[in-house]
């Protein structure tokens, strides 16, 4: 069968493997809201957690009775039963079957080392564990995964028993044996050669496999293992995870499918993996991995300006994939690396100076000049869009307002909470207006007072809301003195936008006044455009 025919199982443990990230704790609705989010974008099976481990995996199996999934089939998670225990009395097995997920994921030991020195029993004792624990879910209805937890382990450690374990598990009437680097060590050619040999002694049954990345090679032993005859493949979005985390999804999926062939997920869904691995940050509340391959805002970016130029002509000098097929978008930057190249690729379609280098010099000399002071614009579109308009001049930029002063005072007391209060003081035109705030911090109260002064004539202010807020020293050299730059992220609330903004100076609050007010600028003389008043 060739990849273009063949069907890889995507099954995705975000909810459970992901979920022990550090620093990630999800609510049972953030389990709802990614559970929701998995299935839009296809993925065959959503591992709901362990029921038995928490009230909320419990819970989250309880409530998902009566939210249907529109593609994927829910798992559950556990282990095999207790040594000595009745496989029927066993709280773990009642607590599988009592949460109705039509899928359990059993892990069991498969490595003898751990037979022996954590669950202290005998090699029979362990795969009597697993062949009766797993009968018993599946003769209740249950299509039944085995996790080999430590398998690549248990293979190099005692090949013999390793598959022993499966065999144990095949034959109760497991559906699926799925192979598992636990500790994330292993190396991709010792993969593919296990799962050759494994899948030579297994015969038919389905192979799967589960990677931790603590080697770095989450992706590429599970890239390595379906090459070698695995069709059920486990990761998490974003490769959340414990330690390390887990085989990353938002790579291995678009690599089957792009490079390979094969096919995953629903058609016509792979559109759509950029958005659930953002939203899925997002959830998690977590920090979004710029670097990320696929799915990262700059996995698509192009600074240097050879790279733009090329790109300008061809996409595929520097792209290995079309952005858009994983939902992504291409981005070229500037910079003081760049050169008239990247300036046309970003400015020339709305300042219309394609054919005109004077032009495009001239923005990048600025661009250079104000780099050189330690701005950055690589993630401030709005403020790079206000220096071409600025620099170029004319018809494309109006000053809306001339600035007086600002004022921003502190009071603290001792232990007593501290207030804000700001002052800007502005001239529209012939009018001059003076407005107060208070707020919550002193950003928070300039930008109420900016916002204030320009309401009355500019009214799409209030479009504006701050999404987040980062500080990062120039020069490090000067101390306390050091310039700091502020970058400013934005959500424009009427065309659901966002961009950011950026500011430099020794001073914080005039930094992040800067960066307020290239916002503000952006968002208004892109109105006035659109309505055709600039």
């Amino acid at each position: 069968m060739t990849p273009s025919q063949q069907k890889i199982e995507i099954y995705d443990t975000t909810l459970r493997d992901g979920a022990q990230t550090e620093g990630v704790s999800l609510s049972l609705e953030d389990k709802f809201l990614i559970a929701e989010a998995l299935d839009r974008l296809g993925v065959d099976t959503i591992e709901g957690g362990y029921p038995l481990s928490n009230p909320k995996d419990e819970a989250f199996f309880a409530r998902m009775r009566d939210r249907k999934l529109t593609h994927a089939t829910l798992a559950a998670f556990g282990m095999t039963r207790r040594k000595g225990a009745q496989v029927e009395q066993d709280d773990g097995m009642k607590a599988l079957l009592a949460s109705a997920a039509p899928v359990v994921t059993l892990v069991g030991k498969s490595w003898d080392l751990h037979v022996r020195d954590v669950l202290r029993v005998t090699h029979d004792e362990n795969l009597a564990m697993i062949a009766e624990s797993v009968a018993l879910l599946a003769k209740a209805g249950r299509r039944v995964i085995f996790d080999a937890e430590h398998f690549f382990d248990g293979w190099q450690a005692n090949r013999e028993y390793a598959l022993a374990t499966l065999h144990a598990a095949r034959g109760a009437g497991a559906s699926c044996l799925v192979l598992c680097d636990t500790n994330g060590g292993a190396l991709p050619e010792q993969v593919a050669e296990c799962v050759r040999a494994v899948r030579a002694a297994t015969g038919d049954a389905q192979l799967g496999i589960h990677c931790h990345n603590d080697g770095g090679l989450g992706v590429a032993n599970t890239l390595a293992a379906v090459q070698a005859g695995a069709t059920h493949v486990q990761g998490t979005i974003n490769g959340l995870g414990e330690r390390c985390g887990n085989a990353d999804l938002t790579a291995i999926i678009p690599n089957l499918v792009v490079k390979y062939g094969y096919r995953c997920l629903r058609e016509g869904t792979l559109k759509h993996l950029t958005e659930v691995s953002r939203f899925i940050y997002e959830v998690a509340n977590l920090n979004l991995r710029e670097f990320q391959p696929f799915v990262g805002s700059a996995a698509f970016a192009h600074k240097g300006g050879m790279h733009a130029h090329a790109v300008a002509r061809n996409v595929t000098t520097y792209e290995h994939v079309d952005p858009s097929a994983v939902g992504n978008s291409r981005r070229v930057l500037v910079s003081e690396l760049s050169g008239v190249s990247n300036i046309a690729a970003t400015a020339s379609a709305k300042f219309c100076i394609a054919d005109d280098k004077a032009a495009q010099r001239q923005v990048l000399n600025a661009v250079m000049d104000l780099e050189n002071q330690g701005y950055q614009f690589e993630a401030a579109e709005a403020s790079f869009e206000v220096l071409i308009r600025r620099t170029l001049g004319g018809k494309w930029y109006r000053r809306l307002w001339e600035l007086d002063h600002y004022r921003c005072v502190i009071y603290k007391a001792d232990q007593h909470a501290s207030s804000t209060e700001a002052s800007v003081k502005l001239k529209l035109g012939e009018e001059v207006l003076h407005t107060v705030a208070e707020g919550e911090g002193p950003v928070d109260s300039l930008y109420m007072a900016l916002r204030s002064a320009l309401r009355g004539r500019y009214p799409q202010v209030d479009d504006l809301h701050l999404v987040d807020y980062k500080v990062r020293v120039v020069n490090t050299a000067a101390e306390t003195a050091a310039r700091v730059r502020v970058v400013i992220d934005w959500h424009d609330a009427s065309g659901e936008a966002y961009f950011g903004s950026v500011g430099v100076s020794e001073n914080i609050i005039d930094a992040s006044w800067l960066a307020l007010a290239d916002a503000v600028e952006y968002k208004l003389l892109t109105a006035l455009d659109k309505a055709g008043q600039s």
